[in-house]
């Protein structure tokens, strides 16, 4: 074989390898954009799979929900026969796990809590106090005056105070002495020592600092406010008929500075309420100004009160009905809380060291509501309930204290309850679907064992009474 011969060989060896490899790329390319196509379309139909699995999922256990909510498992679908049963048991989780996303989250505020530095605003001039306002004037000498002291002048302080029908001026008067040999050096600007030559008293401890209000009026604005619904814009008015000017901004200081001096008695009057082993809670709507929509809005003021000791706080946080606001405000309590059937309240009945307890006036409204739809259904309920009642009535009639109302609960009030709720699982079906006699029966059943718990201790009040302590906001905030 030539050389020539060889060339050729090569170049067509060359060529068909060449034609090869062309034809392994365009088998590539087309085998890749077949493989990515259905590599995506199989992700796409897994994404569909998995949607649809959710969904199935959440259908299936809100439907499990539904039905252990009204119709519960057969152990648990009544209340024990003997009550001796149902003695508080206290096994539960210590914390739960929407406490603990409280407690964390306040570990970092607390952590990462920096105080912020209060604004440079122009501070405003204080007006002086009219002269036609009566002045009791209040002397303070200073302590270790006698014959080597000479007065060179005084500091007066006046304070705007308040009696019942009367607005007056505390002046306080501080003489201010010099030591006299010493005299002559102060004013020609020798002396060094001012604390040594000059004496003057201290001025009494003052609510509020570089503010010339008094105890007594800070008291009579809070009053006023808070315990006979008088706004500020109407006590400035009645102050302003006596010859007396005060600017909003000052009263709305005066009023703020007051709130912080409170509040360590507000949160003492709470640490008391929570210690105890029996509370009751409820929440109430409260007009207020959203300055964004100019318009007032709904929001919610949440009150506690201690049954035994009589004492209530209330419980503010930012308008909020969430359950997030119960979790935070009761994280700690261990006792009894008895409060109406919202459902924010339903969590606890998880929660150890917690016995939630109803309040049967809310129920008995259901059946009277439902009165003009089932009347003999109804009139039916609520005998029942009012036997319940009426067993109330007896212990408070005879004087008994509270292990004997107990006692008298077990005997006379037990079985109404039992052969109560049996009715209601038994009537249930003959009423109409979304009817008001079907919602009173679920809303009874759904809460019958907070409702039947109050006869295991004869402090337990059949009725959520803290209401009685959110009625005079209908007034203060009209």
């Amino acid at each position: 074989m030539d050389i020539s011969d060889k060339d050729r060989l090569v170049e067509t060896l060359l060529q068909e390898r060449d034609e090869l490899y062309q034809e392994l790329s365009r088998l590539r390319e087309i085998d890749n954009g077949a493989l990515d196509r259905a590599e995506k379309k199989n992700e796409r139909y897994e994404a569909e799979i998995k949607e649809k699995d959710d969904t199935i999922k959440k259908l299936i256990d809100q439907m499990a929900w539904y039905r252990r909510k009204l119709w519960k498992a057969s152990s648990e679908k009544y209340i024990p026969q003997d009550p001796n049963q149902r003695r508080i048991d206290f096994d539960g989780l210590d914390v739960l796990p929407q406490e603990k996303e409280v407690i964390e989250e306040a570990e970092k505020e607390i952590i990462s809590y920096e105080r912020k530095k209060p604004e440079n605003k122009k501070k405003p001039v204080r007006l002086a106090l009219p002269d036609h306002l009566r002045r009791e004037t209040e002397v303070i000498e200073p302590v270790g005056i006698d014959e080597n002291w000479v007065r060179i002048g005084q500091e007066v302080t006046e304070i705007l105070e308040h009696k019942p029908g009367e607005l007056f001026v505390r002046q306080i008067i501080r003489p201010k002495y010099a030591l006299k040999n010493h005299l002559q050096k102060q004013q020609e600007g020798l002396g060094t020592e001012k604390s040594e030559t000059i004496k003057i008293a201290s001025l009494p401890l003052l609510p509020l600092p570089r503010s010339n209000a008094g105890a007594s009026l800070l008291a009579d604005l809070l009053l006023s406010k808070y315990m006979y619904h008088l706004p500020f814009h109407r006590k400035i008015a009645m102050f302003k008929q006596i010859g007396v000017n005060l600017p909003a901004s000052t009263v709305n200081g005066w009023f703020s500075g007051s709130s912080d001096l409170i509040r360590a008695l507000y949160y003492r009057l709470r640490e008391i309420v929570l210690a105890t082993d029996y509370i009751q809670v409820d929440e109430s709507t409260v007009p207020v100004i959203n300055s964004e929509k100019h318009r007032t809005v709904k929001s919610y003021l949440w009150v506690v009160r201690s049954v035994m000791e009589n004492l209530v706080f209330f419980h503010y946080d930012k308008g909020s009905r969430a359950q997030k606001v119960i979790i935070d405000l009761l994280h700690n309590y261990k006792g009894a809380v008895q409060t109406d059937g919202y459902e924010a309240y339903s969590i606890y009945e998880r929660k150890k060291g917690v016995l939630l307890l109803g309040c049967w006036v809310h129920t008995r409204r259901k059946f009277t509501e439902a009165l003009k739809e089932d009347k003999s259904g109804a009139e039916y309920a609520l005998k029942q309930i009012g036997m319940l009642y009426r067993v109330e009535t007896m212990a408070t009639d005879q004087g008994m204290d509270a292990e004997q109302r107990a006692e008298l609960r077990e005997r006379l009030a037990y079985p109404i309850l039992t052969a109560f709720e049996k009715w209601i699982v038994s009537y249930y079906p003959k009423t109409i679907p979304k009817g008001r006699m079907n919602k009173a029966l679920s809303y009874t059943y759904n809460l019958f064992h907070r409702l039947s718990r109050y006869h295991l201790d004869g402090r337990y009040q059949i009725d959520n009474l803290v209401e009685n302590a959110i009625r005079p906001l209908a007034i203060g905030y009209a």
